[in-house]
This record gives structure tokens, C-alpha cells and sequence, in this order.
């Protein structure tokens, strides 16, 4: 994964394998906007593939190795198998295939760049940094695992020489990149499928700051213990600055967490007021990072955290689906277990004393081999657990595991299937209640249905 980046004039065109997935249509949408002469395919024909046929790109549905035409480089998906006739195509024809993190970095050039990683928290930490600049006056370009309703899209390349993006660790791709200021939400064992052990997840984290250069910055969560030991491991060895940010007492960044009123943000004894519309701590956290990277880039501590205030949420980060009955929906991506326990603790803010209900579908079997202790303890935290079966993703099934792991250890949940989800999961929420469906899968769905179920 640390192979030299390469230069976006050397890829010539350019045809993207999966172009429809999020990440992968927002290192499209970027290098059309940068002149570059893409072509791309996938299984379905989605509304950011006919976004991208508007902006110039050729467009197929379905995978067929006519569809590379005259590409001189092609960008695979991590979701795209090796059977793909695309890929055994461009193969056969001795074509570079890029992973997509390869061709972000390629898109990247010598801009000053932000990457934002971690466990949980990527996609809404990097797009509160980059809704912060546009607000300081700044036109960063920007590469997020989401869409941003405040953005409106999840990718453009700005004007400035700045470049915010996400960067996904599940697979050790942000490797590929070489950042300016990097981020870190958090640090906990996860994608064990790829690493194999928790301490190999850490290593490529330590890896990740290795990138920074000797000018560079690291911004890590003081409040995350292995954030808080990544910080120490760099400061210990001396190769780049190292800042944190949290409510911990020896946090650079200190934030002073107020909950629903508010926060206030300290850097060097000059406080800020922190308003947000985006509830929990964990937001609050992400908020801090922003605005430190923000003050990093030349941003001024008062306009950063004002900038803030502008942000909406993105995309499946406790998005609020609709309202019927008096019972209010969101929906959420969260598919770890500490992902699950935060969006379920916004949503007891949010509640104010009310229920909270929950359907929540767990992401991969060895995810859920590895965690379902731990997903049933952040469940328990909703008055009402349903489960749905595990959604396989890029995974083929693993004996022995399904949800009923997880649903043995709630104490009041059960295995639900998909037809009578959302019938049971509404004739459990009364007035002021709230009903969150989480998970990384196709549950995203449910949300409407549940809304169209209570009437609105």
C-alpha cells in the first residue's frame, strides 16, 4: 500500500469498476472536474451515475469487458471481485488497476492535505472541516464517505490548495495517502477480517502518523485511550507535532461539554462558543477536531467555531427520516459497537425523557462473531432492541454465526425478520417517542417505511 503516488496527467483515462459506490463516484466526480477522461460501470444504475454522465463521464450499466473502451488506467472498488470481467480484462491487457484510495491520492497532487481517520467519526469529522472552511471564506476540494445535505454533494474539487478528505483505515488504504494534518477520532480493533488482530489494527495507525512530514500536524481525541496512546507513541519518537483535542484535562484543544446548550472550545486560554445543531458528545468531539485543523490552517478561532454552526449532519449520521403519530425517525450508520452507543445516547438526548426503539442490523458475520456481546450491551441502552439478520456485504457466511449472538445477551430485544420489522417495531413507539434503524446494510431503507407506517 505504500507504493509512490501517482501523478493524475500519468493515468490518461481513466475507467472506474463499481463507479457508483460512494467513495468511488467521489474520486470520479473529482477527477472529471480536473479534466480528466473517465468512463465507468456498475451492477445498478444509481443517481450519482447519472450525476456523473451530466458532468461528462461515460457511463454503462452492468459489468462487460467492453465497457473499458480505450482506458489507459483502471479504479476498482474494494467491493468488486476478482471474477469481475472488467477486471480480468483490463488485466489481460496489462492495464494499472488502482485500488480507490490510489486514484484519490493521484487526484490529490501537491494540495495541503487534511485526512480525517478513525474507527468511528470519519465521514462527519471530515465533512464538519470541510463545511468549516467554505464557511471561513476557504474553497477546499473534498472526498467524503457520505453525502452532505449542507454540501449537497459528497465530492468537488475546489479552488483553493487544500484537500479534506476521509480516510478508511477497514482495509489499510490510508496508507496511500500523505497528509499535511491528520486526524484521528479514535482507535479501537475493528475490520478484524482484514487485520487479524487488534494489535495489527494499532501498527497501521502508527503507520498512519509515519506519514506526516516533519512540518506536518497530528490532531488526536484525548478522550479515546487509543488515540490518546497513538499521541504518546509520536510524541514519544519525535518525528512531527502532536495536538489533542477533547474534554480530558491535559487536552491541547480542551472542550467543555454543556450537552444540549452548548459548548466551549479552548485553545492557548482563548475560549470560543460552540453551537451546534448535531446532538451528542461524540459530535461535540468531531467538532473540536474541525475547528482545530481549521485554526492549523489559518482559519480564525472565533470564525472556526461560528463556521460550525452551519453544520447540518451528513448523510446516515443520525439523519432524521420524518415524523408521524408524534413519533420522530432517524437513521443511522453505525456498525460498531461503540458507533451504536453513541447513536443511541443522541438519540436519549434527543428523546428528552421519552422511549427510544431500535432495529439494527449487524454488518458482516465476522464482525458480529467478534463483537455480539458488546452490540447487545450498546442495544440495551434502548428501551426496545429489534434485530434483523446479519447483512453479509462482501462476506460469505460463517457457521454458527447469525444475530441470534447479539440477541441472547438484550434484555428486551428479539430476532425480527424483514416483513414484519417495521410492523412490530411501530406498535412498540408512542407519542414523543423515538425509532432509530441503524447498521451499515440495506436498513437504511426501513426508515421511510416507518414513517409511512405512522401516518407521515
Amino acid at each position: 500500500m505504500t507504493q509512490p503516488i501517482a501523478d493524475l496527467s500519468s493515468l490518461g483515462r481513466v475507467h472506474f469498476i463499481g463507479i457508483g459506490g460512494v467513495g468511488m463516484s467521489a474520486v470520479a466526480r473529482i477527477m472529471v472536474a480536473r479534466g480528466v477522461t473517465v468512463s465507468g460501470s456498475d451492477a445498478k444504475d444509481l443517481p450519482v451515475m447519472r450525476e456523473l454522465a451530466t458532468a461528462g463521464a461515460r457511463i454503462a450499466v452492468g459489468y462487460a469487458a467492453e465497457n473499458l473502451g480505450d482506458a489507459q488506467t483502471v479504479v476498482a472498488g474494494s467491493a468488486i471481485r476478482e471474477d469481475n470481467p472488467e477486471l480480468l480484462a483490463a488485466r489481460a491487457a496489462g492495464l494499472p488497476v488502482l485500488h480507490r484510495s490510489e486514484g484519490l491520492a493521484a487526484t490529490m497532487g501537491t494540495d495541503r492535505v487534511v485526512a480525517v481517520a478513525g474507527t468511528h467519526g470519519k465521514s462527519t469529522t471530515t465533512s464538519m472541516v470541510t463545511v468549516l472552511l467554505q464557511q471561513a471564506g476557504l474553497d477546499p476540494s473534498f472526498a467524503i464517505g457520505a453525502n452532505v445535505p449542507a454540501l449537497g454533494v459528497n465530492a468537488a474539487s475546489g479552488s483553493s490548495d487544500i484537500f479534506v478528505a476521509e480516510a478508511d483505515e477497514s482495509d489499510a488504504s490510508f496508507l496511500n495517502y500523505r497528509p499535511l494534518i491528520s486526524i484521528v477520532t479514535n482507535v479501537e480493533a475493528d475490520h478484524l477480517d482484514h487485520y487479524g488482530t487488534p494489535e495489527a489494527v494499532f501498527a497501521s495507525f502508527d503507520a498512519f502518523a509515519a506519514l506526516l512530514p516533519e512540518h506536518g500536524l497530528l490532531l488526536t481525541c484525548a478522550d479515546d485511550d487509543g488515540a490518546r496512546a497513538l499521541a504518546a507513541r509520536v510524541r514519544a519518537a519525535g518525528t512531527t507535532r502532536v495536538m489533542t483535542y477533547g474534554t480530558a484535562e491535559d487536552a491541547d484543544i480542551r472542550l467543555e461539554d454543556e450537552g444540549a446548550g452548548g459548548s466551549w472550545i479552548s485553545l492557548a486560554g482563548e475560549k470560543q462558543r460552540l453551537v451546534l445543531q448535531v446532538p451528542g458528545r461524540h459530535n461535540a468531539l468531531n467538532a473540536a477536531a474541525a475547528f482545530a485543523a481549521a485554526v492549523e490552517l489559518g482559519v480564525e478561532p472565533a470564525a472556526a467555531a461560528a463556521a460550525l454552526a452551519h453544520f447540518s449532519g451528513a448523510a446516515r449520521r443520525f439523519e432524521f427520516k420524518g415524523e408521524g403519530r408524534g413519533v420522530r425517525v432517524y437513521d443511522d450508520y453505525a456498525h460498531h459497537p461503540t458507533e451504536v452507543r453513541a447513536a443511541l445516547s443522541a438519540a436519549r438526548t434527543v428523546a428528552a425523557g421519552n422511549k427510544v426503539h431500535v432495529l439494527f442490523q449487524p454488518h458482516l458475520f465476522s464482525r458480529t462473531r467478534e463483537f455480539s456481546r458488546e452490540f447487545a450491551e450498546a442495544l440495551n441502552l434502548a428501551d426496545t432492541a429489534l434485530v434483523l439478520d446479519i447483512y453479509p456485504a462482501r462476506e460469505d457466511p460463517i457457521p454458527g454465526v447469525t444475530s441470534a449472538l447479539i440477541t441472547e445477551h438484550l434484555r428486551s430485544g428479539r430476532l425480527v425478520g424483514a416483513d414484519d420489522a417495521v410492523g412490530q417495531i411501530v406498535a412498540r413507539a408512542g407519542e414523543g417517542d423515538i425509532i432509530l434503524t441503524a447498521g451499515a446494510g440495506d436498513v437504511t431503507a426501513y426508515g421511510p417505511l416507518i414513517v409511512e407506517r405512522l401516518g407521515g
